[in-house]
């Protein structure tokens, strides 16, 4: 899709790939809205990145999901890209979680998301030139589930799983693009909802995921994801 004037609500903005993100889209001539959980971390985006206003967005509720989306097609006049980067990360053996921790990693890192593509469809549906695009991030966990993260990655896979199937229902309507990084130097393992990381490789800069995912929201591709060591745009 053409970045140049597009209309753009980054939801995740206040976390550090959503930030650089809706950075980027603003350099490539976007119109970006952004949401997120800080309020204060949104007005910090260098140079102002977002068109006012900026929307809180309370991921796990889907009434604050929708504000989010319909807010920013009422001040851009529609919306061609909708980018997906919130986020939440949780540690612990598969019996052993808190349920309270497992409801609210899937709330996060599944519901949340989907609510977010719902609301945004209709709109991606009549998206300029109709390129409408949804561009949302899971994670590699989707492809590797991995021991001592098991409902993280159970709900990773659930998200990548509802967007392979969304992508088949709307290929007439609009592009569906998975984002699968892998452990990256965001600095999310360290703010986990529960318990501690199981040893990780070392982390991915950021700053080449994000460059893959402009690229990739730049072309026709529907896929960021790991081909062994590398990163790919597919």
């Amino acid at each position: 899709m053409r970045t140049e004037g597009a209309r753009v609500l980054v939801a995740g903005a206040t976390g550090v790939l959503g930030r650089a993100l809706a950075e980027g889209l603003h350099e490539l001539g976007a119109r970006v809205v952004a949401a997120g959980r800080n309020p204060e971390r949104l007005g910090e985006l260098s140079p102002p990145a977002s068109a006012p206003p900026a929307w809180h967005l309370d991921v796990v509720d889907a009434g604050s999901c929708a504000a989010a989306v319909h807010g920013a097609v009422e001040e851009l006049g529609g919306l061609d890209l909708l980018v997906v980067a919130t986020g939440a990360a949780g540690f612990g053996r598969a019996v052993e979680l808190d349920e309270a921790v497992a409801e609210e990693l899937f709330a996060v890192n599944t519901l949340g998301p989907i609510a977010l593509v719902r609301a945004a469809a209709p709109y991606l549906a009549e998206a300029r030139d109709g390129e409408g695009t949804a561009a949302v991030l899971s994670a590699v966990l989707a492809d590797l589930p991995t021991a001592g993260m098991a409902d993280y990655s159970a709900a990773k896979a659930a998200l990548a799983t509802w967007l392979q199937v969304l992508r088949r229902e709307q290929r007439r309507s609009f592009r569906v693009l998975d984002v699968r990084p892998p452990h990256l130097d965001t600095g999310l393992d360290t703010r986990a909802l529960a318990g501690e990381p199981p040893r990780l490789p070392a982390p991915m800069p950021h700053e080449q995921v994000v460059r893959a995912i402009l690229e990739a929201i730049g072309g026709e591709a529907t896929e960021v994801a790991m081909d062994g060591k590398e990163l790919v745009v597919r």
